[in-house]
This record gives C-alpha cells, structure tokens and sequence, in this order.
C-alpha cells in the first residue's frame, strides 16, 4: 500500500460580491445596554425607527450598535 499527495500553491482573492445573483446588503441595530434588535432588512431606516421606539420604551438605553451582512466571494487565480 502507497499513499500519494499533491500539495500545490494557491493564490486566493476576496472582494465583495458585487455580481447580479449576490445577496444583498442587510442592516439591522443592536441595544448596546439589553442585547435586543431591530428585524434585519434591506432598508436602513428600518433599524433607525427600531431604535426610536425603543428609546421611547427605554428611555435610559441610549447606545446602540449597527450590524451589516454584506456578501463577499472568493475564487482561485489562475497561474
């Protein structure tokens, strides 16, 4: 019995996925003092709003944190 292996040199590139089937950039805020957050959505109004109602049912909480999805790709150069 014998045991081969291919051991080869890659060159990886990464960038963000900017082709037309990329997913797309999502938002969502992040209470900084409870943990709680904003649904996640395409829209970044919909997390500024999120943190105004909550402001108003927590009026001490006032620090909060953005968190994005953005999608990246990955691929092999060729020699």
């Amino acid at each position: 019995m014998s045991t081969r292996a291919v051991i080869a040199h890659a060159d990886w590139t990464v960038r963000p996925d900017r082709e037309p089937d990329a997913k797309p950039h999502t938002y969502a805020q992040e209470c900084d003092v409870c943990g709680e957050g904003s649904p996640r959505s395409t829209d970044q109004e919909v997390g500024s709003l999120w943190i105004l109602e909550h402001v108003r049912a927590n009026p001490s909480h006032h620090s909060y944190t953005q968190i994005v999805k953005r999608p990246f790709h990955a691929w092999m150069r060729q020699p």
